[in-house]
């Protein structure tokens, strides 16, 4: 979890593989209207955020038996909250990329995504920093952030 250019994707992809589990990239599930407000640059609210939250933890609940990696940026408390819904605490792992406004910036500039720059400073100040979660240095090397990851899955 994390905002906008700090790996998600990229991060869980890898860690996907490397755990042989599928990958959902939670971009896919917006709605199309979402996309277009995010693409006019018009920040998502909370009644713009509910369904998708609600659809990515159905598909969270259909892969709990077997696991999953989830890439979504689950920016509030409350959106987290709904995410886990009715998934035992002891089968998720929050991890939480964190990561500088500039490189944030100079990855979004840098990539082909819907969400444009200027909308980073809505989702920095929407953002509540988790408590339970994981916390890495999302410029670290993917090989150094699984390695994190995978001993914390170990201590579990």
């Amino acid at each position: 979890m994390g905002v906008s250019g700090s790996g998600k994707t990229t991060l869980g992809k890898k860690l996907a593989a490397f755990l042989d589990l599928p990958f959902i990239e939670g971009d896919q599930f917006h709605a199309t209207e979402n996309i277009e407000k995010m693409k006019s640059g018009i920040p998502l609210n909370d009644q713009d955020r509910f369904p998708w939250l609600a659809d990515l933890n159905e598909a969270l609940i259909r892969e709990k038996n077997t696991g999953v990696v989830l890439a979504c940026s689950a920016l509030k408390q409350k959106y987290r909250d709904l995410l886990s819904q009715n998934i035992p605490s002891n089968q998720l792992l929050w991890v939480y990329l964190a990561c500088d406004i500039q490189t944030l910036q100079e990855r979004m500039q840098n990539r082909n995504h819907f969400m444009p720059t200027s909308l980073l400073k809505s989702q920095l100040e929407t953002l509540e920093v988790p408590k339970d979660a994981l916390h890495l240095d999302a410029k670290d090397e993917l090989k150094i952030l699984i390695n994190q990851i995978k001993t914390c899955l170990h201590e579990q």
